[in-house]
């Protein structure tokens, strides 16, 4: 195995969310897959919904990077098996550059991977340039590649833009402000790839665009010294893992699945919205995704629902988490107030509210083990169990979320991350 991969790389920062990470992203993603190059992207920090979007673009699975969650071992040796593999590798930021602790600056410095950042110009002319300055400078030796413009009202406003960049920051052009490339989004993030019913016209338009600006060309290759990680034992060889996975419960880590596969799991996906019953399964996992835009259908459902009580009833591993533990409970309200029936294996009702509730990386000291994970959720649960333990925020360590367990289900809104612990992982779906 060689010492090191060179590979040309580049992490996609802003001042802020909104500021078009995400389109600059996908859209130099598909800019360099259409030209017959292998792009993989990376996603720092916990999101679910921009790394749907950047597998459409780039054809290739999206992982997470981040110093704290995944870890900056798991993080390097991410990277090169990327690099070994990949003629381009792209990280979308998260929130603004030195947003959070760690931020995607402590990302890009602490992996040596050079930053260009997206500025959203709408109204704003010679402050553009201070605004790019800044960031440059902020923090000193901080590996800055450039900057690029979005929302740009036309030629004239671009032109004021490129003025106002200071001798010796890169400025790398600019994409217009158009509806055509705007992003859907709404409460939790954008929407879901697959709910865009034309979003492969949207990657084109952009990847269109990207070919006027400097970013047509490859960025510098960046060194990607040896890094791997020690595979885990094979604790759940034989166990089959039904996964719940449609547009309800979508929020899935690939690493996590490459985790079950990697303790030995046989993955089995199927559709609670759907499938009439359970596949032949040992154990379940309920992720997490928008089972209250799917109230009707889920509760509909009957038989499914029959397939997973008697499941839970024959106290088989059950492991829910955010969306999946909504289903769990008795019952769900949307916004509008509309009720539906769930599952009933947790006793309490979930209502949607129209601001955040939960928000943050937490960690959480199971009877299996510590695991690492966040939660991001705008619903509150109203329940008489007694949690078995709480989460603690990173932040601060202070009590974070609610962790349930009823026999073998263990529910939660934290989303976890196996690999912060495959072992302790295991340990939730070994029947």
């Amino acid at each position: 195995m060689p010492y090191s991969r060179n590979c040309p790389a580049l992490l996609i920062s802003s001042p802020g969310s909104c500021q078009g990470k995400t389109t600059i992203t996908a859209g130099l993603s598909r800019y360099h897959r259409n030209r017959g190059r292998k792009v993989m992207v990376f996603k720092a920090g916990p999101d679910f919904l921009d790394p749907m979007i950047l597998a459409q673009a780039s054809s290739q699975l999206v992982y997470q990077l981040d110093l704290w969650m995944v870890g900056e071992d798991n993080c390097r040796a991410l990277l090169y098996k990327a690099a070994q593999e990949a003629d381009l590798i792209l990280i979308e930021g998260v929130m603004g550059l030195f947003d959070g602790t760690p931020s995607s600056a402590d990302l890009a410095t602490v992996l040596n991977i050079p930053v260009l950042v997206s500025i959203n110009a709408r109204a704003m002319a010679q402050t553009f340039g201070a605004l790019a300055y800044g960031l440059a400078k902020y923090r000193p030796s901080f590996p800055f590649a450039g900057v690029i413009a979005n929302g740009v009202a036309g030629p004239a406003h671009a032109a004021l833009l490129a003025e106002s960049i200071p001798q010796g920051l890169h400025y790398f052009g600019w994409l217009p402000r158009s509806d055509t490339i705007t992003l859907p989004d709404r409460y939790l993030g954008l929407v879901q790839a697959a709910e865009i019913h034309d979003l492969e016209a949207r990657l084109e338009t952009i990847a269109e665009l990207i070919a006027h600006t400097e970013l047509a060309e490859l960025p510098y290759p960046m060194t990607f010294p040896t890094a791997t990680i020690e595979p885990p034992m094979p604790l759940l060889n034989g166990v089959r893992i039904g996964i719940a996975r449609n547009m309800a419960f979508s929020f899935l880590y690939p690493a996590n699945l490459d985790t079950l596969r990697a303790l030995g799991a046989e993955l089995v996906f199927f559709s609670p919205l759907g499938d009439s019953k359970l596949p032949a399964v040992d154990s379940v996992y309920l992720p997490g995704g928008y089972p209250e835009l799917h109230l009707d259908a889920l509760s509909a459902n009957v038989s499914m629902q029959r397939s997973l009580q008697q499941h839970h009833k024959a106290e088989k591993p059950i492991y829910a988490e955010c969306g999946g533990l909504l289903y769990t409970l008795e019952s769900i309200t949307s916004k509008y107030g509309h009720r539906a029936q769930m599952l009933g294996l947790l006793p309490g009702h979930a209502e949607l509210q129209s601001e955040l509730v939960g928000l943050g990386m937490q960690v959480v000291s199971l009877p299996e083990g510590e695991l690492r994970g966040h939660t991001f959720h705008y619903s509150k649960l109203v329940t008489t169990l007694r949690p078995l333990v709480y989460g603690r925020r990173q932040c601060d360590g202070s009590p974070g979320e609610a962790v349930y367990r009823v026999n073998r289900l263990t529910a939660s809104y934290l989303h976890l991350y196996f690999a912060s612990n495959p072992k302790a992982a295991a340990q939730l779906f070994l029947p």
